[in-house]
């Protein structure tokens, strides 16, 4: 039966031979991995050689006080073990970072309990100041704006809590889709701010960003030499969000045989380690995320299907921004304030004319744009009577960037704005374009905009295009 020592890699520093020898086969017996030394010297070359999850450091040792080795056990959960008379040091140990300790003699029994706790804790607090950072920074830790647009959605998405109240144990899968920059990631997070795991971690990772080669070790961890520059054993994502809930952005970038690894981990609760031999139980709730159709590339071979059908048991479509036009204006006031609220501007107002330009553009970059350019208005301009004149806006019924040659730019017809227009904003639009029609390739595209592809890909490295 797993435990919560299953597959965890546990010091133990005592120099009694017999609890030494008593803690290791006990530990063992509940699926840890011992390594047990006996004086301060040979625990700091432990710490040294591995990483460890937990360790249980007695207070008194032949060649110091085992508290000294808490400076070397960073992020290890410790435990330190005191006979009568250590008490002032044990609680010296927990300023210093232990986790609690154990009053000898004990039950050893109670050992995965107190374990048990001190993780609980390190989790919760790691939650709490991870909201703190969202917090502070303003964003991820507000409260979403779903308008009227977004009243069915919030109600699938409280459904969802509800569901989540009612199970005691496992949680199923959501599945997020939408396209980029609908706000994916801001919904997953709160989906995870309002619900039962709200006090354990949230793992957010990028399948898109991770390299093919070392994906499986990102997300499964590795033991020590698994391949050539594993020198030690490394905990995976999954492993890292056990008790909280992982989410997968851009899940479909990832290869099937990954897919299949994830969908075990999601139906079974159980992971191996890249080079690893004994399966590790974990706890984590998946959200996935793709901005393209799953059923569809399921259909097509490109998405595993049995994965498809696990992560659509709960999901989720989040709207492109232009299906959401009658909440344009409320939604920029709800984002300028907060904006203006972190570059500690009083006041944010949207100008007549704002208002206009903001509604006849039509948002391809969706809520990430809208932001980007919010952003900018309070930024660069009066954010009291704030105006967008970045965007593609319509001037007589002819958008800026609809002209179809060269030539309608020097068209002695057009009238230039009087308030002039950004023309680092009309390049990038340009090159958009230009890589659209070309489907996709940059070397077509500098063609067609009678530059240098390099010229192409600066732009786009520079500017994020």
């Amino acid at each position: 039966m797993d435990t919560i020592l299953s597959g965890r890699d546990v010091l133990v520093v005592d120099d009694e031979p017999l609890l030494r020898k008593r803690l290791k086969r006990f530990l063992e017996g509940e699926g840890a991995n011992v390594i047990a030394a006996a004086t301060l010297d040979e625990g700091r070359e432990a710490l040294s050689s591995m990483p460890f999850d937990y360790a249980l450091l007695d207070v008194h040792l032949p060649d110091g006080l085992g508290v000294d080795l808490l400076d070397a056990a960073k992020g290890v959960i410790c435990v330190v073990m005191t006979a009568d008379g250590g008490w002032e040091i044990a609680v010296e140990a927990i300023k210093r970072g232990a986790g609690d300790y154990l009053a000898k003699p004990f039950e050893l029994e109670e050992i995965p309990l107190i374990l048990g706790r001190c993780a609980s804790a390190k989790r919760s607090r790691r939650s709490r100041e991870h909201r703190m950072e969202m917090e502070a920074g303003g964003g991820d830790g507000e409260e979403l704006f779903f308008g009227e647009s977004l009243a069915d959605l919030k109600k699938s998405l409280e459904r969802i809590l509800e569901s989540d109240r009612r199970l005691t144990q496992k949680l199923p899968p959501i599945l997020l889709e939408g396209e980029t920059g609908t706000g994916k990631s801001t919904f997953a997070k709160w989906l995870h701010a309002k619900g039962t795991r709200k006090d354990r971690e949230l793992v957010v990772v990028n399948c898109a960003a991770l390299p093919e080669s070392l994906a499986e070790s990102e997300l499964f961890g590795h033991e020590k030499g698994a391949f050539t520059d594993a020198k030690g054993k490394r905990i995976g994502l999954f492993e890292a969000a056990d008790g909280g809930t992982l989410f997968l952005d851009e899940i479909a970038s990832l290869s099937s045989p990954l897919q299949a690894k994830v969908l075990l981990a999601i139906e079974e609760g159980k992971i191996r380690r890249l080079g690893g031999t004994r399966e590790i139980s974990v706890d984590s709730r998946v959200i996935a995320a793709s901005n393209r159709d799953l059923r569809e590339l399921a259909k097509e071979g490109q998405f595993r299907e049995d994965l498809f059908h696990r992560l659509n048991l709960l999901h989720v479509r989040i709207p492109a921004l232009r299906e959401r036009k009658g909440d344009l204006l409320s939604l920029v006031g709800h984002l300028g304030s907060r904006i203006a609220g972190r570059y500690g501007v009083d006041a944010f107002n949207i100008s007549a004319k704002g208002k206009r330009q903001l509604e006849a553009h039509d948002w391809p970059g969706n809520i990430r744009e809208l932001a980007h350019e919010v952003e900018r208005a309070i930024i660069l301009g009066d954010p009291e009577n704030a105006e967008f004149p970045a965007l593609a806006y319509k001037i007589d019924g002819e958008s800026l960037l609809e002209t179809s040659t060269h030539g309608d730019w020097l068209n002695p017809h057009w009238e230039f704005p009087d308030e002039g227009i950004d023309l680092e904003n009309a390049i990038d639009r340009l090159i958009e374009r230009a890589i659209e029609k070309a489907d996709g390739n940059v070397t077509s595209a500098a063609r067609l905009l009678g530059v240098n592809r390099d010229y192409i890909r600066y732009r786009k490295k520079k500017r994020s295009i």
